[in-house]
């Protein structure tokens, strides 16, 4: 994998209505590490291909997760998993 595709699959993620943001995990730990940096929400190898967001309230959760991997399904050649790991009310100022 090179570290374009997880760019393009975090940016491509990001266009997706009701997407919210990337999302790391419980603990930070869904990311692809790279040189300097990571990708945070995105862990793609042999096998599979796992984003993890926060969505945006309200929206329909499963709606949002079946948009993003239709978006990344064309862009990787492995199963796209879609975790949905918090619901992000982009009105509130806490």
């Amino acid at each position: 994998m090179t570290a374009d595709l997880a760019d393009v699959v975090a940016a491509t993620t990001l266009t997706v209505a009701g997407v919210a943001a990337m999302h790391g995990g419980e603990f930070g730990e869904i990311a692809t590490y790279l040189p300097g940096r990571k990708v945070v929400g995105i862990r793609i190898d042999s096998q599979r291909c796992d984003i993890h967001i926060s969505a945006a309230y309200p929206s329909d959760v499963n709606g949002v997760a079946r948009g993003v991997r239709h978006a990344v399904q064309p862009l990787v050649s492995v199963p796209v998993s879609v975790t949905v790991e918090d619901i992000i009310d982009p009105g509130s100022t806490s």
